[in-house]
């Protein structure tokens, strides 16, 4: 005969799996992702989206960014996408090489609207699928043909160079597998038309190894945290997807300006520390996320995409442990950024997180709760495969699973309370059952009961 306890801890046991059952229902469908297929339609062309495009907002300043890197993240998780996504990636670059931002179906190129940044996440993307050999040289060729005589990449070719197109052209050239050192103008390489960027000894001791946008005459050399996060993965000599990377014992070193450095551009072999331990202290200083202070605004507010080039960067740069609790912060606070735009998912953010995720070694089917995989695979069209991964209780909405706390920022509070409600039922049961024992056990004759810890039921 069971006790009370082993009854009351059935009980328990039971409630908490029935809850693990029911969770996902509460915050979505059941995840296809095992199955390879999609629960979501594809975007329609008559809803001004083309078909193959992932994410339903206006592809306009975007669409190639977005796709290229939805690419990236899905082909890291061995989803093999549709064949409609690959081909409209390719079916945007233009004759001479370049990519736009976006062109609707059957509109000409303009050489004065293709841009490094959409180029460039191209390459990254097409060599990460492989077997686009001969559409990568010719977008390698287009971008060394449009590099700055200082060295560096501008926006939109024939404008002057800035921190994040230049950081993110050398991350195309070396997924590519060229080295930056030996693409020149006029003598000055990509390293070169990066240095440009970075605050050195000249500067105050809490803006060294930081990245401006683009110097301003007359305005103060000032650090700039999307182009500090964004610059970390190219002074490390990394692109995406980041997978391995030497890991370092020590915390990134600050710049070093006690006469060795001079006031001369940050050298190369210094840059990548000089920018992690910048990020690393703003980090530690705002609540392990980055902020920014958008125009009209009168406070800062979480940078998200920021703070997610950062941890990518700090994995790439050897310091996943100064990447962690970032990490854990994006598991915790970002899915609204991911999910919840005013076109729904947000592709380019959700897979932003994908690969955040698995460059900190968290689980991206389980992140935070949510099933980012699947997040990204619903917003496009339905991929040709995908491997049963990830956690099965995991879906497209937080709060559905339980994590640890040092993986996925905690317990939700839906759990928390489905917890509580489950330790309820057990007391009630528990007093029940203690009840009736004490009945049953009670004599007919009127000699006192047996004490609770006689334990008659292992006599009998």
């Amino acid at each position: 005969m069971p006790t009370a306890a082993r009854l009351g801890a059935a009980v328990l046991a039971g409630a908490l799996l029935a809850g693990a059952a029911a969770a996902p229902a509460l915050a979505d469908t059941a995840s296809p992702a095992a199955t390879g297929t999609s629960a979501a339609a594809s975007p329609s062309p008559s809803s001004g989206v083309p078909a193959g495009l992932y994410g339903k907002g206006d592809p306009q300043y975007d669409g190639v960014w977005r796709q290229s890197l939805a690419l990236i993240a899905l082909r890291q998780q061995q989803v093999e996408p549709a064949e409609a996504a690959v081909q409209w990636l390719l079916g945007q670059q233009c004759e001479d090489g370049g990519w736009p931002s976006y062109r609707a179906e059957g509109t000409p190129c303009t050489p004065a609207a293709e841009d490094t940044n959409a180029t460039s996440m191209a390459v990254q993307a097409l060599t990460a699928l492989g077997g686009h050999q001969q559409p990568v040289t010719r977008a390698t060729d287009w971008l060394r043909a449009h590099q700055n005589p200082d060295g560096s990449w501008a926006y939109n070719p024939g404008a002057p160079g800035d921190a994040n197109s230049t950081a993110v052209v050398l991350n195309g050239l070396l997924a590519a597998g060229l080295d930056p050192a030996r693409v020149t103008v006029d003598g000055r390489s990509g390293w070169d038309g990066l240095a440009a960027f970075q605050l050195g000894c000249a500067t105050a001791a809490d803006q060294r190894g930081a990245f401006l946008y683009q110097p301003a005459e007359g305005v103060p050399a000032a650090p700039d945290t999307i182009a500090s996060a964004q610059a970390l993965l190219a002074a490390a000599g990394g692109h995406l997807p980041v997978t391995t990377t030497d890991r370092k014992d020590a915390p990134p070193e600050a710049l070093a300006c006690d006469g060795g450095q001079g006031t001369g551009p940050v050298a190369h072999a210094d840059s990548a520390e000089a920018d992690a331990a910048w990020l690393t202290a703003r980090l530690a200083a705002d609540g392990q996320h980055l902020v920014a202070k958008t125009p009209g605004a009168d406070t800062a507010a979480p940078a998200y995409d920021s703070t997610a080039w950062t941890v990518i960067g700090l994995v790439a740069s050897g310091h996943p442990a100064e990447a962690s609790s970032a990490a854990d912060w994006l598991a915790g606070n970002a899915y609204p950024w991911a999910a919840q735009g005013k076109d729904g998912t947000n592709p380019a953010a959700a897979a932003t997180l994908v690969l955040t995720a698995r460059a900190a070694k968290l689980d991206p089917y389980n992140f935070g709760g949510a099933n980012l995989v699947q997040l990204l695979i619903d917003s496009g069209p339905a991929p040709k495969s995908a491997p049963a991964a990830g956690d099965p209780q995991a879906t497209r909405a937080p709060g559905a699973a339980i994590t640890e706390p040092d993986e996925n920022s905690g317990f939700s509070a839906g759990w928390l309370l489905g917890l509580a409600l489950a330790v309820g039922v057990v007391v009630v049961v528990l007093l029940s059952l203690n009840r009736r024992r004490q009945k049953a056990l009670r004599p007919t004759d009127g000699t006192p009961a047996p004490a609770a810890d006689d334990h008659p039921e292992q006599t009998r």
